[in-house]
C-alpha cells in the first residue's frame, strides 16, 4: 500500500467525459438526419452512403455505444475509484481502453455507411472490428476489477455490482453472438443458421439492452442520486434485492423480440413470461432512486442536476412497465413492426439513458476541473425544459402513430381483404414524422446548451489538479 500513488487517476475520465459530450451531439445529429429524411425522402441525395439503410445503424451505434458506451466509462473509473479509496488499476491499460474504444466507434462511422456490416442489430460491426471490441472490452475488466481486488475498504458499494454484472455480461454476449466464419477482411457468416442465429442475436440483442442501457446506468444511479441529494439511499437492502432480481431474470427475456415467428412457442412464453416479472425489480430499483429524495424534495426546485436524475428514473420506470406490456403475445401482435416500438426504445434512449448521463456529467465535470459548479445554472435549467419536452413530443408521436399504424394493417373488409393498403398507413403517419423531428431536434439543441455550458466551465477553470486518495479504511 505504501507504494501506490496518492491521487486518483482522473485523466482518462476527463478524456471519457468529453468524448461522451462530443458523440452525444453526433449521435442525435445524425438522429436528426435520418428522422428528417422520413419526411423528405431526397435528403439521401441519391448517396449510397446517407442513405437510411446504412446511417440508421450508425445512429444506434453512436448513440449507444459512442455516447452511452463513453459515459458509463466515465463514470464507472470516477466511482470504483472514489468508492474503493484507491487509484485505477493499470493506468495506462485505462488509456488504451479509451483510445480503443475511441478508434472502435470511428471504425463504425466509416465502415456502416459504406455498407459494411453484419445486419445484425446492435451488433453490425464485421468481425476485425468486432474481435477489436473484445480485446478493449476485456482490458475494461482488468481495469475495473483490478481496482476492486485492491481496494481499501471491505465492502462493495452497490453500484460497482451493477457495473461489474454489466461488464462480465457483455463481454460473454459479445463474444457469443459474433462467433462468425471470416470469407474476407470485412465479410463474414454467422455459425449459427436460421432461426437459431435470430434466437442468438436476440439473446444478444435484449441483453444489451438489458445490461448495457439499464443495469450500468443504474450503477451510474445508485452513486450520482445519493450523491447530489446528499441522502443515504433510501433502502441499502433494496438494492441489494434490486441488482440479483434483476441480473437473474433479464437473461432470459430476448426471445419476446421474436413473438409469432418459427421460434418455438414455448420458447416465445418463455421470453414473455420472464419479460413480466422483469416489472418487479424494474420498478423496486425506480423506487429506490426516487424515495432516496425523501426529505430532500425541495430541492428539485433549484437543483438542474437533480431534476435530469429524478426524471430518468421516471423515464425508467415509464419504459420497464411499457417493455412487459409490449412483451404480451396480443399486445405485440398490435405493437409488433409499428412506431410504436421506436417510441418505447427512445423513451429508453432519450428519457432514462439520455437524462442519467447528462445529470450525472453535469456532477461530474465540475468536480474533474476542480470548479464549484457548472458555469451556467440556468443554462442546465434550460437544457432540462427543452430535452424534457423534446422527449415528449418524440415518444407521444411514435405512441400515437404505432397504435394507429397497428390497427389499420389489423383493419379488414367484411369479403376479408385488407381494409388499406401499407402506402396509405405510411400517408397517415406523415404527420407525426414531423412531431418526431420537431422532438429530435429539441433534444439535440439541449445538448448544444450543454456544449456551450461545458465549454465555458473548462474555459474558466485552472488546469485540473489531482484529487488526493480518501486513506480512510471504512469496514
Amino acid at each position: 500500500m505504501e507504494n501506490q500513488p496518492s491521487t486518483y487517476n482522473d485523466q482518462v475520465v476527463r478524456q471519457f467525459a468529453l468524448m461522451t459530450i462530443v458523440w452525444g451531439v453526433v449521435g442525435m445529429a445524425v438522429g436528426v438526419l435520418i428522422a428528417a429524411q422520413l419526411l423528405w425522402p431526397a435528403l439521401n441525395f441519391d448517396l449510397p452512403w446517407l442513405s437510411y439503410g446504412r446511417i440508421r445503424p450508425l445512429h444506434t451505434n453512436a448513440v449507444i455505444f459512442a455516447f452511452g458506451g463513453s459515459a458509463l466509462f466515465a463514470t464507472s473509473y470516477y466511482i470504483v475509484q472514489r468508492t474503493c479509496h484507491v487509484p485505477l488499476f493499470a493506468p495506462r491499460l485505462a488509456s488504451f481502453t479509451f483510445w480503443g474504444w475511441q478508434s472502435i466507434i470511428l471504425a463504425a462511422a466509416i465502415t456502416l455507411p459504406l455498407g459494411i456490416t453484419q445486419g445484425k442489430e446492435y451488433a453490425e460491426l464485421e468481425w476485425p472490428i468486432a474481435l477489436f471490441i473484445a480485446v478493449v472490452w476485456i482490458a475494461y475488466a482488468v481495469v475495473f476489477f483490478g481496482t476492486i481486488i485492491k481496494r481499501r475498504v471491505q465492502h462493495i458499494y452497490v453500484a460497482n455490482w451493477f457495473f461489474a454484472a454489466y461488464i462480465i455480461t457483455i463481454a460473454v454476449l459479445h463474444i457469443v453472438n459474433n462467433l462468425v466464419i471470416p470469407v474476407g477482411l470485412w465479410k463474414s457468416y454467422p455459425i449459427y443458421s436460421g432461426v437459431v442465429d435470430a434466437m442468438v442475436q436476440w439473446w444478444y440483442g435484449h441483453n444489451a439492452v438489458g445490461f448495457f442501457l439499464t443495469a450500468a446506468f443504474l450503477g451510474m444511479m445508485y452513486y450520482f442520486v445519493p450523491k447530489q441529494a446528499q441522502r443515504p439511499i433510501y433502502s441499502y437492502r433494496l438494492s441489494v434485492v434490486h441488482f440479483w432480481a434483476l441480473i437473474s431474470i433479464y437473461m432470459w427475456a430476448g426471445p419476446h423480440h421474436l413473438h409469432y415467428t418459427t421460434l418455438p412457442d414455448w420458447a416465445q412464453s418463455l421470453g414473455m413470461v420472464f419479460s413480466l416479472m422483469l416489472l418487479a425489480p424494474s420498478w423496486g430499483g425506480m423506487i429506490n432512486g426516487i424515495m432516496t429524495l425523501s426529505g430532500a424534495w425541495h430541492k428539485l426546485r433549484t437543483d438542474p442536476i437533480l431534476k435530469f436524475l429524478i426524471v430518468s428514473l421516471s423515464f425508467y420506470g415509464m419504459t420497464t412497465f411499457e417493455g412487459p406490456m409490449m412483451s404480451i403475445k396480443t399486445v405485440n401482435a398490435l405493437s409488433h413492426y409499428t412506431d410504436w416500438t421506436v417510441g418505447h426504445v427512445h423513451a429508453g434512449a432519450l428519457g432514462w439513458v439520455g437524462f442519467i448521463s447528462i445529470g450525472s456529467l453535469y456532477a461530474l465535470i465540475p468536480r474533474l476541473w476542480g470548479r464549484e459548479q457548472m458555469y451556467s445554472i440556468k443554462a442546465m435549467d434550460l437544457h432540462f425544459w427543452v430535452a424534457t419536452i423534446g422527449v415528449v413530443l418524440y415518444i407521444a408521436s411514435m405512441w400515437m402513430a404505432g397504435v394507429m399504424q397497428g390497427l389499420m394493417w389489423r383493419a379488414v373488409n367484411e369479403d376479408g381483404t385488407l381494409a388499406y393498403t401499407f402506402i396509405e398507413s405510411l400517408n397517415a403517419t406523415y404527420p407525426y414524422y414531423a412531431i418526431r423531428l420537431l422532438g429530435g431536434v429539441l433534444y439535440l439543441g439541449g445538448m448544444l446548451i450543454m456544449v456551450w455550458n461545458v465549454w465555458k466551465t473548462i474555459a474558466g477553470a485552472e488546469r485540473p489538479v489531482a484529487q488526493p486518495v480518501v486513506t480512510t479504511v471504512s469496514a
